[in-house]
């Protein structure tokens, strides 16, 4: 039995598109921090960016008291990204940027602003389901696949050399044990990777090779001798027609490659994250169920647990709480959720404070990795309380 997991490096036009707008709301959460910013009077962000073949639009909704420079945000990303020349499919110095943001409506701002929202509470930003996963594959209780993918993505990014343009893919696929459903082997992995040749002297053939050794370099404690590497399958791929010189980019449309990879049972809910202000709860909630479940399966109290929590505009509460644990629980589901009922606070308003989500340096990293760093929802900080109340259930 074989598990396949895709991602992308943050050179793929959708990426790109998503690294925009989380640094738009970054750089506004940034000034309004200067004025003092908390809960009551923090920004509402909604943003949109369309990037096609030499052109980015910005568009969606924003309540702020401040300004920012959208036309330089644009471009300081899209630079710092590595899009500086044609040659590699984008250059962020003539790129055309058009600023088509519009204020936030007020019937939305009734029930997420503290002072108008009938709880005088920060009210979801939206209706939504969003879903949190988490397993014992890892150390970092994600499943093995997308663990692996994300590495050869942030590898193939940080390897320095220039014959890899920053537009690529990736995919691994990890055979398991049937009886067991534990990982075995890496059975597979799948480079795709814009290449400038610019860089390249004498034989292309060797561009191959070259991206097979940093693929297994950084994969060698799970490639063994029968392991298959397969690099740029069509036989071409040069890296003038890469990136919005071939293909268009729109913010959320890597959610499955964001969250868990595709791996089953790790279901996808809600909308794009990096693109919102956290009382959207696509975006708060989707880090808070992540919380939950990474906290389960770190008590010991499962070995899978996937969380669904649900919420109606304008309410604070969520609008139902579910707990699958796929039979490896050591207490029944329906008891779980109430200890989670319990123990999580999983109000819009508790979540973006206990996860420092009005610090524009978060919004910053998300769209490069939700889960894979030390971000204060992946703290496995309720362990103990988790255990004692499963105890007492």
């Amino acid at each position: 039995m074989q598990i396949s997991s895709e991602s992308v490096k943050v050179g793929h036009p959708d990426i790109v598109a998503d690294m925009i707008a989380a640094h738009v709301i970054a750089a506004i959460l940034d000034e309004e921090e200067k004025l003092g910013l908390n809960l009551g009077n923090m920004p509402h962000c909604g943003l949109e960016v369309f990037l096609g073949k030499g052109l980015c639009l910005v568009g969606g909704e924003v309540r702020t008291r401040v300004r920012v420079d959208v036309d330089k945000i644009v471009r300081d990303t899209v630079l710092g990204i590595g899009y500086n020349h044609a040659a590699v499919g984008l250059n962020g110095h003539l790129m055309g940027v058009l600023n088509a943001i519009i204020p936030q409506s007020d019937d939305i701002n009734i029930g997420t602003s503290m002072e108008l929202n009938q709880e005088k509470e920060v009210g979801a930003g939206d209706q939504g389901i969003m879903y949190g996963y988490a397993c014992d594959e890892t150390p970092e209780l994600l499943p093995l696949p997308y663990v692996l993918v994300s590495r050869l993505m942030r590898t193939f990014e940080r390897c320095q050399d220039p014959i890899f343009a920053p537009d690529g893919k990736g995919q691994v696929s990890v055979e398991y044990d049937e009886a067991t459903g534990r990982p075995l082997r890496l059975a597979k992995v799948l480079m795709s990777n814009a290449v400038d040749y610019r860089f390249v002297d004498g034989d292309r053939s060797a561009v191959k090779e070259r991206a097979r050794k940093i693929a297994f370099d950084c994969l060698k404690d799970w490639v063994d001798e029968k392991t298959e590497f397969l690099f740029n399958p069509t036989g071409e791929w040069r890296a003038v027609n890469s990136c919005s010189a071939a293909d268009s980019g729109v913010t959320g449309r890597k959610l499955v490659v964001q969250f868990y990879g595709g791996y089953p049972g790790a279901q996808l809910g809600g909308g794009s994250v990096v693109n919102k202000s956290p009382e959207k709860v696509d975006c708060s909630a989707a880090f808070g169920s992540r919380h939950v479940a990474k906290n389960i399966v770190a008590a010991g109290l499962a070995r899978r647990c996937s969380v669904q929590l649900a919420y109606a505009i304008g309410v604070a509460e969520p609008f139902s709480i579910n707990v699958n644990t796929f039979g490896t629980g050591v207490i029944p589901d329906r008891r779980l959720e109430g200890i989670v009922k319990d123990l999580f606070n999983l109000k819009p308003g508790a979540m973006i404070e206990r996860f420092d989500l009005l610090k524009g340096d978060v919004y910053r990293r998300i769209p490069v990795t939700l889960f894979l760093d030390d971000y204060r929802w992946e703290r496995t900080d309720m362990v103990e309380e988790l255990k004692r109340a499963a105890e007492r259930a």
